[in-house]
């Protein structure tokens, strides 16, 4: 987790939030490779979630919300963690974790710890709605992504043709009072989620065959982008550890430095959602079989996932030494750069400018990097380090033979390709386009 800490810090791809005030504990800042990164991620996703379904169709709610929508949604009240607080500093920590109570108890050498009896702190953010100071309406910074999707649920019905089995996608902010962020990006304050709902019909066969459906249907995405299979498990919560609307709910779980940590989750929610936002708002949220005239609260299947948790573990499964060089073998597709292209010699005329032409031609397809700093082999390996898949370097054989040297990233094996096919080159190998 160190190693990943600072090559993200030393690379630009995760600052710690606010940094040169002293930082804000829970927040962070991705930098202008980490945007890259983030960004292909959450593509990746929407193309796999959107754009290739006909059955999924996808909204961007707002923020902040009505708050009667928390108060039907049971965040209110509900959405809280009992904590505990050391007598002697008053630091807070989750009631239920004892391990990370004796962890700080052993900080206090000497000293007897005790504890308060457990409190409950709501995880919801407020914040203050109003132009004029003492008149400013209490609102919350939504804890979830879920509720913008339930409460416009009639809004996508009556705006589309989408048809019980169907699903609504969502990338957004949300935001929690965490008492001990931690763990680099996997616990903070400020956050990113990704969720699809997915509504069936309210049966038992159903709603298993699509809760399971889910379950496999994330695990193979996960793989899909490299994830070695074991360092990924499910693990399904037990009666009494689900929450309280969940009929079902299964996490895919990463095996991380500090153990198996939830990555994604998978739950049955069944009519819970749809059912209190009817009695709040009084409206009725039921759906109409338009073939058979069948009215009902469909089921919830949901499947939630952050954005920052994936990535950390994405890179912590791509991290690799081999000897002098550091690899971050990311999946190309989530490559920042999906190649890098290099002069030789940078006080070569001649190569420079063959080489410029081909870096402009090649980045208004993708992202490619220049670089002409220091030696052809330490910017090799500054590549390794930031995952670029592939470097085309320019030589004074590019200038006779019309061909570049391509290196792969991976094995390190380079080879003569015609500058003319580099374009479908990146293509064929990053995104699987073959055109004959």
């Amino acid at each position: 987790m160190e190693k990943i800490v600072s090559l993200c810090k030393r690379r630009g791809f995760i600052f710690p939030g606010s940094e040169i005030y002293g930082g804000l504990t829970g927040t962070w800042d991705y930098g202008p490779l980490g945007a890259l990164l983030k960004k292909n991620f959450k593509d990746e996703w929407w193309k796999e979630m959107v754009e290739r379904r006909d059955d999924i169709v996808g909204i961007d709610a707002a923020i902040i919300m009505n708050p009667l929508a928390w108060e039907a949604s049971g965040h209110t009240e509900g959405f809280t963690d009992p904590l505990v607080e050391c007598k002697i500093c008053h630091e807070r920590f989750r009631a239920d974790k004892p391990e990370e109570q004796d962890e700080h108890a052993a900080t206090h050498k000497g000293e007897k710890v005790t504890w308060t009896e457990p409190r409950k702190f709501n995880l919801l953010v407020e914040a203050k709605l109003g132009v004029i100071e003492g008149e400013k309406s209490t609102v919350y910074l939504r804890g979830e992504i879920t509720n913008g999707v339930q409460v416009n649920f009639k809004n996508i019905l009556n705006s589309t043709r989408v048809k019980i089995p169907f699903g609504v996608a969502q990338i957004g902010k949300a935001f929690r009072n965490e008492i001990t962020p931690g763990n680099f990006i996997f616990r903070s304050r400020e956050f990113e989620q990704m969720e699809v709902q997915y509504y069936v019909k309210p049966e038992e066969a159903e709603g298993g065959k699509w809760f399971n459906y889910w379950k496999e249907n994330r695990m193979n995405w996960f793989l899909s982008l490299g994830m070695k299979r074991e360092n990924l498990r499910f693990r399904d919560h037990a009666a009494d550890e689900r929450a309280h609307y969940a009929r079902f709910a299964t996490d895919i779980e990463y095996n991380s430095p500090m153990g198996w940590a939830e990555m994604m989750g998978i739950h049955h929610r069944g009519d819970w959602d749809l059912k209190r936002h009817a009695e709040y708002s009084g409206e009725d949220m039921s759906y109409t079989d338009p073939e058979t005239g069948e009215k009902y609260l469909p089921w919830d299947i949901e499947t939630s996932s952050g954005v920052d948790r994936p990535l950390l573990f994405l890179m912590l499964d791509a991290y690799s030494e081999e000897k002098e060089r550091v690899v971050l073998k990311l999946h190309p597709r989530l490559a920042p750069y999906k190649a890098a292209v290099f002069p030789l010699l940078a006080n070569k005329p001649e190569l420079v400018k063959l080489a410029k032409s081909i870096y402009d031609d090649l980045r208004k397809q993708f992202m490619v990097a220049w670089d002409d700093r220091g030696n052809i082999g330490k910017r090799y390996y500054a590549q390794d380090e930031i995952g670029t898949p592939y470097c085309f370097t320019v030589d004074f054989e590019s200038l006779e033979n019309g061909d570049v040297t391509v290196r792969d990233r991976d094995t390190a094996e380079q080879k003569r390709i015609p500058i003319k096919s580099l374009a479908q080159y990146l293509k064929e190998n990053i995104y699987g386009e073959v055109h004959n």
